[in-house]
This record gives structure tokens, sequence and C-alpha cells, in this order.
């Protein structure tokens, strides 16, 4: 016994000894009313900075420069009506935290940040950009009138949130989004960096977004869930490529979008380029001036393969319900309603590919390829509804080149 009692008080000498006192977290309140932070304001690692009970704003931009901080409680004005000169998307090679001016609140390579109740207003680059980093908590953000132009007076992806270059373990949850000229949440990365990985997209709104609502580039294992949104691709005058509800780029994996719910959209419900090994599940897009759900493959290190569209909504189409390349994919019990609004090939001439007719005025589609050659073998297309103008002969199309039972068609209502 006296020999484990010495052992014990090894142990506890031992501790004492190595002990040291965990860092003191510095508590910033600011004060109420407007207070000039320009050009920006750094904040330290193991920082928590929020407002006054009274209302503060704070004009300038935040950079955070270490880990482990928390912003909460106040608004941030970007300022924007300062920015005088256009600002072009970044080369291929620079990422967006080193070529982009006039962001809101910006993370490069930090881990641990919690931005949650704050308003963020008249930002000329993004509100929230986070470059390189890990454990990103952004929750009931409102994000008003951001964004600015390139030369051409368009947009130039600017005004929401963008994850890049291998940012991790990130939240964007139950978040406001009005008037952006560019994308609303956008993870993205280089061809050569790492893919962000392991994030939760959910219960946001957006109301009047000039690009993407949600846009998830080059990822694995994300979740975008449960978002609503209306006015998509608007104003018309602020468009520079094809809006999207729920965009894919680059190589994404391992991934759901389910539950999301979009009306007046100018341009596409859902793209998937770059989208393979995951499960599109439950949406809906009302007033589309596009075409439903269309497969890509732009990067070369995908397949469109394994893609599970099930139980979706499309009403109000002007092409398409939903584009299918690869395989083998399932395309299952959607409801896809009043297509071709368009009357493409009949009223206006709806003509992608010379050699395909079919292709935008078909319910279901099944393509040849896209960016890539990708001809649509080994899909099971079965138990859909599909109604809209001559849905009963053009219900299911395929290109030229697709044999008759390279796919599986079974049970598919056409009206």
């Amino acid at each position: 016994m006296l020999r484990a009692l010495a052992a014990g008080l090894a142990v506890v000498i031992a501790a004492v000894l190595l002990w040291k006192p965990m860092p003191r977290r510095r508590v910033i309140q600011l004060p109420a009313g407007t207070i000039e932070a320009m050009p920006e304001m750094a904040v330290a690692g193991g920082t928590e900075v929020y407002g006054s009970p009274h209302g503060t704003v704070l004009v300038g931009s935040i950079r955070i420069e270490g880990d482990d901080v928390s912003l909460h409680d106040f608004t941030l004005d970007g300022n924007r009506d300062a920015f005088e000169v256009p600002q072009e998307l970044p080369p291929w090679n620079q990422t967006f935290a080193g070529f982009t001016r006039g962001n809101g609140i910006v993370i490069n390579g930090h881990h641990e940040v919690t931005i949650r109740n704050l308003r963020l207003r008249n930002v000329a680059g993004f509100a929230i950009l986070a470059s390189r980093a890990r454990g990103i908590t952004v929750d009931r953000v409102r994000i008003e009138d951001s964004g600015w132009h390139n030369s051409a007076g368009r947009n130039n992806t600017t005004g929401g949130i963008l994850l890049e270059e291998g940012t991790a373990d990130f939240r964007v949850t139950r978040c406001e989004f009005r008037n952006i000229r560019g994308n609303g949440i956008w993870t993205h990365s280089l061809y050569t960096s790492p893919r962000n990985a392991r994030g939760w997209i959910e219960g946001n709104r957006f109301d009047t977004i000039g690009r993407d609502a949600i846009q998830v580039g080059h990822a694995t294992d994300v979740r975008v869930l449960d978002n609503t949104g209306e006015r998509i691709g608007y104003p018309a005058a602020d468009v520079d490529a094809t809006p999207v509800a729920i965009d894919t780029a680059g190589n994404v994996d391992a991934s759901l979008y389910a539950g999301n719910r979009f009306r007046d959209i100018n341009g596409k419900c859902i793209d998937l380029d770059g989208f393979h090994d995951g499960e599109v599940r439950g949406n809906s897009c009302a007033s589309v001036n596009g075409f439903g759900v269309v497969m890509n493959n732009t990067n070369p290190d995908m397949q469109s393969r394994n893609i599970r569209i099930v139980e979706n909504l499309i009403e109000g189409a002007a092409f398409g319900g939903v584009f299918v390349i690869g395989g083998p994919n399932l395309v299952a019990r959607n409801r896809l309603l009043n297509l071709n609004t368009r009357h493409c090939n009949d009223e206006a001439p709806c003509y992608f590919a010379p050699s395909e007719p079919d292709m935008l005025r078909s319910g279901i589609y099944l393509g040849q390829g896209a960016e890539r050659p990708a001809p649509a073998r080994g899909n099971v297309i079965e138990n859909n509804e599909i109604t809209g103008y001559k849905m009963a002969a053009q219900c299911i199309g395929k290109a030229p080149a697709i044999p008759a039972d390279a796919n599986t068609m079974r049970r598919n209502s056409c009206k």
C-alpha cells in the first residue's frame, strides 16, 4: 500500500510541475453608436468581441489573426460606396483571399471562429471570407446590399460568404441573404488545393441574388439542407453567368442536397457539374427560367456516377426536368410538372446542340456527354411524373448515339 501511495504522490507532483495556467480569454465590448475601423480592425486569437445592447455599428472590416475567436451582436458596415474601381475575378492560380479587396470579415488559416447574430451590409468584397480555415461557425447572420461589379458592370461573384482553399468542418446556418450581387454561400478551392470538407449549410434564406444562392465547389461531405429562396438571378443587369439555386463545381462527392425550396429562378434549379456518389432528394423549384436538374463533368477527376435524384419537384421550367449523363444513376419518384414552357422548337428555337434537337424539350434527357463524353448508360429512370408541353410525346428523350436498351425506364407517367 505504501508503494501505491508513493506512486500516486509522484503523479500529483509531476502534474503540479507541468501545470500551466490556461491563457485568459480577452473580452471586448464595443461601445454604442458608430465606430470607424478603417481600413480594418485586427482581432487576436482567444478574443470575444461583441456589441452594445444599445446598438453598435462598426464601419470598415475585420481581420481574424488567431484561433478561438467569437464575434457577435453588432453591425458591420463595409462602406461599399467608397469603392470606385471595378474588381475582376482573380487569375486561375490565385486565391480570393490574396486578390479580392474590400471584404468584411477575413479568416485566413485560423481555426475555431464563431460569427453569430451579426448584420453585415454594404460590403464590396465577400461579407465573410474563410480561407484554409477549420471549425468555422456562421449562425443567424444577416447579409444585405453587398457585392461589387466587374469592368462590364456585372457581378464578380462577391457579396456573400466564401469558404475556400480546403476549409473544413464549417457550418453556415439560419442566415439571411438579401440583395447580394454575386453568390450567397460558396465553397471554392483551386484545382491544386485540398477540397473543402465536412460542411453543413442549413436553414438559410435568400432573396434577390445575382448569381448562385448556394454553390458547392471542389468539396467532399457537404450537407445542403432546408434552405429557401426566391429571385435567384436578379436583377438581370447584374448577371454574369447562368444563375443556379444550388450549383456545383469541381469535384464533389459524398454530399447531400435535400429539402431545399426555391422559386423564381432566372436560370437552373440544381446544377450537378462535378457531383458524383451523392444524393439530391426532396428539393423543389418553381418558375425556373431554364433547366431543372443538370448533370455535367467539367472536372477531369470525376465521373457522373452513383447519383440519386429522387422525390424532387420541378414546376414550371422553361426547358426540361432532368439531364442525365454517365451512370449508373437513379432518377426516381420525381414530379416534373409543366415543363417546356417555352414550347421549344415549335414556338421558339432551342438548340443547345444542333445534332440533339430533343435535349431542351424532353422531360428527362439521356445525353451523350457534357464538357466531356459520358454516354448515359446503366441508369434507372422509374416512377417519375412528367407533365408539360408535348410531354406525352417528349417525356423521355435521348441522344441519337444512346442505344434504346442502354438504360432502364419503367413506370413513368407522361402527359
